[in-house]
């Protein structure tokens, strides 16, 4: 399997990391244009959070950028490109691409597997899925709850149901783990790590409302509903991304300086 048009696609170096210089629209077109070739398009999604903890874990940054194509989840993200003169385009939600590619799939019959979440989610947004998109197949699904030594097993039935696109609702770094191990040999064209979406896809979480996400508010939203488990992390890692993109911006002027 090969990259199809990715290693094509203008880039804006952020932390050190390749963010991919691009609309929601573009990656949906590229994720139909992999799947038609047969070709291969391994989807990394990053945020504020997930770029401080990069910085801070190298095996997890190693897994990232093992992507074909990374992309700016958060808002605060792409805010931060505009300061530091490489802007994005648009943040590409890892949900909203998810939704745009079942929407897609619906009338296109793409097939499905879904890995992750409790085996209780796992249904529900597999019997959600067949009641908004009957046009999509959903080819086979497995909860996310299994130990190390049965990796390979799970990555096997995956290759055997021969979907058409892979979404991974796991936490961050088991996620970018699996696609790092497993995405160049289970012969998936498309694979997406998820995250928490299949939780808010099942309805055991509220995502936060339009406006909350269009002022880059979601992660308020999200503290707001879970104070005691979510607020030191937040308060730790939105310090930290502050911080290393104003460290960013000190080297962007002493380099002017010295022009």
């Amino acid at each position: 399997m090969t990259t199809v048009g990715a290693a094509n696609l203008r880039t804006a170096s952020f932390l050190g990391v390749p963010l991919a210089v691009i609309s929601m629209d573009r990656v949906l077109d590229l994720v139909h244009e992999t799947i038609v070739a047969r070709g291969r398009l391994q989807i990394g999604v990053v945020n504020a959070a997930k770029l401080v903890n990069m910085h801070q874990n190298r095996m997890l940054r190693e897994e990232v950028l093992s992507s074909d194509i990374i992309l700016a989840d958060g808002s605060a993200v792409v805010w931060a490109s505009r300061v530091l003169r490489q802007p994005l385009p648009e943040r590409v939600a890892g949900i909203d691409l998810m939704t745009r590619m079942l929407q897609r799939g619906d009338s296109a019959g793409y097939r499905f597997f879904l890995l992750g979440a409790t085996e209780e989610v796992s249904a529900a947004v597999a019997m959600r899925i067949g009641n908004d998109y009957p046009g999509v197949r959903i080819v086979g699904r497995r909860n996310g709850y299994f130990a190390s030594d049965e990796e390979a097993g799970v990555a096997h039935e995956i290759l055997h149901a021969k979907p058409d696109i892979l979404l991974i609702a796991m936490s961050s770094p088991k996620k970018e783990g699996f696609m790092a191990r497993w995405s160049r040999k289970i012969g998936v064209p498309v694979c997406h790590g998820v995250g928490g979406s299949f939780d808010v896809m099942a309805g055991k979480v509220q995502r936060a409302p339009v406006t909350w996400q269009r002022l880059g508010l979601e992660w308020l939203y999200r503290l707001k509903q879970e104070p005691r488990r979510l607020f030191k992390r937040y308060l730790l890692t939105n310090t930290l991304f502050c911080l290393l993109t104003l460290k960013a911006m000190g080297r962007q002027l002493t380099s002017r300086a010295a022009e």
